[in-house]
């Protein structure tokens, strides 16, 4: 174990660590606080399934507004980033409180969820750079830890909930309070001693970032990802109470919320493991492993729905884990492959087009639930995974054979000397 090597394992750089993903959980409780609630708003509000989605797609909406508008104003760089995270924070969970107590219908409360996508803009990126400072050799374990926190905070709407709080105001309430500590906790941690460049926002990093391959491909894995991860996050938990009811269990809405939270916060380990493993295998067989096997549950874990709430629960954590497994890596490899002028440019346009794509299929899931029912709807993520794991393999085989040209450029020369 070198010195750097053994600094980040040292007590400072754990705690940093420690205080930054504890603020990434609390602030992202915002995101799905309301998502928790849905069977009790959907009768408060009398809400059909299209404006069931509104809900979820105006916090990726307003995530994707709030990163184009931070990157173009360059506020990672020009805004201490744990300053600029507590205020997001702040943001996001006063947003989410003002919900609570003014919306007395769907369209006050678009509005305000929108201002928390935009809130969350600032804490999500900001924070994985903030951690990165403080990372260098174990940036990938660090980075899964933080997304892992990312996921807990996720889920935890659905565990309050789960918890027999009835009131979803106060579920509500709840999460933005989270998300008002988590700002205070990031205020404990600054910039490290592995700074990043400077990153200028160039809307030409559009067309420059489809012309590298190793980039385009890494994109395109990382847009299957997403076309799976939000959907999957935003429904599995009215599946989950849809399905426990259908079976007639006993206090199904408290066992399908607890389940839901269980299932999104399994996620900790996925990420945590998927970056320790991307530090010694290969980032691109973390992706692999992780497509194929979340592919393969959203294949078929439709067909348990009215049946064994244990059997959904055992498949549900394996693709809670599976799911998150790889998220960190796909950022990771554009930062490996993409000019390093371009880095931010480049970040910030595969977040856009990622979350542009978890709008579309979080409302289309509702819509073919509709017609034709829960047993076969999670087949539309499908797609997802299997671009995600076409264009990862071709990755992983592109750089396979550049190292084996190496290999053998330097073999031919050792053996002309």
């Amino acid at each position: 174990m070198n010195r750097t090597d053994s600094v980040e394992f040292g007590k400072t750089h754990t705690n940093k660590l420690l205080f930054i993903s504890l603020s990434m959980l609390g602030a992202m409780t915002t995101w799905f606080s309301m998502t928790a609630v849905l069977p009790t708003l959907i009768e408060l509000w009398d809400l059909s399934s299209g404006e069931v989605s509104y809900i979820t797609i105006m916090v990726n909406f307003g995530f994707i507004v709030g990163s184009l508008v931070s990157a173009y104003m360059n506020l990672p760089d020009r805004i201490q980033p744990h300053i600029l995270c507590f205020w997001s924070a702040m943001l996001a969970g006063i947003s989410t409180i003002l919900i609570a107590i003014l919306a007395e219908n769907l369209v006050v409360a678009l509005i305000f969820r929108f201002f928390t996508g935009v809130a969350l803009s600032g804490v999500y990126g900001p924070g994985l750079k903030l951690v990165s400072t403080w990372f260098q050799l174990r940036r990938g374990m660090a980075m899964g830890v933080v997304v892992g926190a990312l996921t807990i905070g996720s889920a935890g709407p659905h565990l309050f909930k789960g918890f027999g709080i009835n009131s979803w105001e106060l579920v509500l309430m709840i999460t933005g309070g989270c998300s008002i500590l988590s700002g205070i906790f990031m205020l404990f941690v600054k910039v490290g001693p592995y700074p990043l460049p400077v990153g200028v926002f160039d809307p030409n990093a559009i067309p420059r970032a489809f012309k590298n391959q190793k980039v385009r491909l890494a994109n395109f894995g990382y847009f299957g990802h997403m076309w799976e991860l939000y959907a999957m996050w935003t429904w599995f938990g009215l599946f989950v109470a849809e399905s426990f009811r259908t079976s007639s269990m006993y206090n199904s809405s408290s066992a399908a919320s607890l389940v839901t939270f269980i299932v999104i916060s399994s996620g900790l380990f996925g990420a945590w493991f998927g970056g320790v493993f991307a530090d010694r295998i290969g980032r691109e067989q973390v992706t692999l492993w992780s497509l194929g096997i979340s592919g393969s549950i959203a294949l078929f874990i439709g067909f348990f729905f009215g049946s064994s709430p244990w059997m959904i629960a055992i498949f549900g954590v394996i693709w809670g884990v599976s799911i998150i497994a790889d998220s960190a890596q796909f950022s990771a490899l554009l930062t490996e492959h993409t000019d390093q002028r371009y880095v931010g440019s480049t970040l910030t346009i595969q977040l856009a087009i990622g979350y542009v794509l978890t709008i579309i299929v979080i409302f289309l899931v509702p819509f073919v639930e509709s017609v034709i029912g829960w047993k076969y709807t999670f087949l539309i993520l499908l797609p997802g995974p299997i671009l995600g794991f076409i264009s990862m393999f071709r990755l992983h085989r592109l750089k396979k054979n550049e190292m084996m040209v190496g290999r053998n450029g330097v073999n031919r020369v050792e053996k002309e000397v």
